[in-house]
């Protein structure tokens, strides 16, 4: 009896209900992920990925290799499977944000930062279960943190041990996405101006995590190297575009909405009372040291209309605490803390069912869905016309995201390459002129046998339209796409002013 009354009262504990939080939220992620289909990116990142590289053209490799890893290692790159690793993680990042807040303020603060954490969408639904390189960034991003400090606050053989762990997590979050630079730039800001911070800076330990940092990400350089500088070339030249006035309005309209209003409108108040406080509050002036950066720069970029709403995340994943303090205090004198946070639990959980079953049943047929919905029908549609097993046939699409979702659905039976001007991984993988002669068959929703032979005409002895391809969802025509067939695809010397590959002569 008092072995089980001691189970009862440390389950009644902060560590005890972060452990029931995270057990009830991995079962919820599983269903979640069985019910849809692999996105946009995720489909792009599975099926791109399937060659092993040090890195990739868009992101660092670590989510590159832990879809790659578990697939190989089970055999299967179906939807849950692939996403099971990063599910996993996110049980690893509720912990570690509840050891960060707790080592920052107190337990009780830490159960509430962990609970926000996996009711606000961008950070616990979208990041804590698709294949995105978010869900190791914001693991390892708190992973820095949680040594981080206490190696501010140690002395000695154990400081030594303190930062040398938070080098080698800041250089695992390097490798997660290179947004985590602007993250990592705020440990330097807050050394630079607080006054127990600073004493640090005349010592070598947070120079030799630096370099440890540098040494982990150093594979990344060395690959960049080797092509081009590729990756910080399209990552950089995402932020140029036209002025738009409006664009931080409407950059922050769009981060409070995948937050959810209500948990950013309060993350924000914390986040300017932690800042009017100023670096006399260590604790607090280090989370927005850490946050400002990524949410600063990403707002501000959005003058120039290219800034997507979620980079901003990293920046509110560093805020969290301190909600988490602030509901910690008030969580028995509010009525109004308590229902905010049920009917915030509730809102997203019927948000999930919501979503999960429509997209799993289709209930409502002209309710647009499609990024999550898989083309494996095409599979099917493809053996039964002979296409898979025609020799030396090719597949290809106009687009990077149309090619990720086509090669995730053929399972790699045949070569798919990107034929358009933004291939992105697809142009370092499947460079077309490796299947110079081959015959081609050219997928292209929406296209016209006008539009294709204009663009890609002299690529092909000839191009002719053969019947077009169906996707299914839910036992029903979800969309049609166009096919062609390209007839001996012919070497290209590279792309016109319109971005049409250039046939040799």
């Amino acid at each position: 009896m008092a072995r089980r009354d001691g189970a009862v009262a440390r389950a009644k504990t902060p560590s005890g209900t972060v452990a029931a939080l995270i057990l009830a939220t991995f079962l919820a992620r599983l269903a979640f992920a069985a019910a849809l289909g692999l996105g946009i990116d995720e489909s792009y990142m599975v099926a791109a990925g399937r060659k092993l590289q040090i890195s990739y053209f868009d992101h660092p490799p670590i989510a590159w290799w832990m879809a790659w890893g578990m697939a190989h290692l089970t055999g299967s790159d179906s939807a849950v499977i692939v996403r099971l690793p990063f599910i996993a993680l996110f049980a690893l990042t509720t912990w570690l944000m509840y050891r960060v807040t707790s080592a920052l303020f107190d337990p009780e603060a830490g159960l509430w930062a962990a609970m926000i954490l996996n009711v606000a969408p961008v950070l616990g639904i979208t990041a804590g279960t698709w294949v995105l390189p978010d869900g190791p960034l914001f693991a390892t991003l708190l992973g820095t943190v949680l040594c981080l400090v206490p190696a501010l606050r140690s002395e000695g053989r154990a400081a030594w041990g303190w930062w040398l762990a938070t080098g080698g997590c800041a250089g695992l979050a390097l490798c997660s996405k290179y947004s985590a630079l602007l993250t990592l730039s705020g440990v330097a800001a807050f050394l630079a101006t607080e006054p127990g911070g600073r004493r640090w800076l005349r010592q070598p330990h947070p120079y030799l995590a630096g370099l440890i940092a540098l040494m982990v990400f150093l594979p990344v350089l060395i690959w960049n190297a080797g092509h081009g500088w590729i990756s910080f070339l399209f990552q950089g030249g995402r932020a140029a575009g036209s002025l738009h006035p409006f664009g931080p309005i409407l950059a922050l309209a769009g981060q409070s909405a995948f937050l959810l209003p209500w948990i950013w409108a309060p993350l924000a108040w914390c986040g300017f009372l932690a800042l009017r406080r100023g670096p006399r509050d260590a604790e607090r002036w280090l989370l927005v040291c850490l946050a400002a950066p990524p949410i600063l720069l990403f707002t501000v970029a959005a003058l120039w209309g290219n800034a997507l709403f979620h980079w901003a995340a990293p920046g509110y994943l560093m805020l969290l605490p301190l909600l988490g303090e602030a509901i910690a205090r008030r969580r028995q004198s509010s009525r109004l803390v308590r229902i905010w946070l049920g009917a915030t639990a509730v809102f997203v959980v019927l948000g999930v069912i919501f979503v999960g079953s429509e997209v799993r049943y289709n209930w409502f047929p002209r309710l647009p869905n499609l990024d999550l919905v898989d083309w494996t029908s095409l599979r099917t549609e493809f053996a039964a016309r002979a296409f898979l097993d025609r020799p030396g046939l090719v597949v290809a699409t106009l687009k990077w995201h149309d090619a990720g979702k086509v090669d995730y659905a053929l399972g790699g039976r045949v070569p798919v390459i990107c034929l358009g001007s933004d291939p992105r991984q697809y142009g370092l993988v499947a460079n077309p002129n490796s299947y110079a002669g081959s015959d081609v068959l050219i997928v292209a929703p929406h296209r016209s046998l006008d539009q294709i032979t204009g663009q890609f005409g002299p690529l092909f002895d000839s191009i002719e339209p053969i019947a077009p391809a169906t996707v299914m969802h839910a036992g029903r025509p979800a969309m049609e796409l166009a096919l062609y067939l390209g007839h001996r695809l012919h070497k290209s010397t590279g792309r016109d002013a319109n971005g049409a590959p250039r046939s040799s002569p």
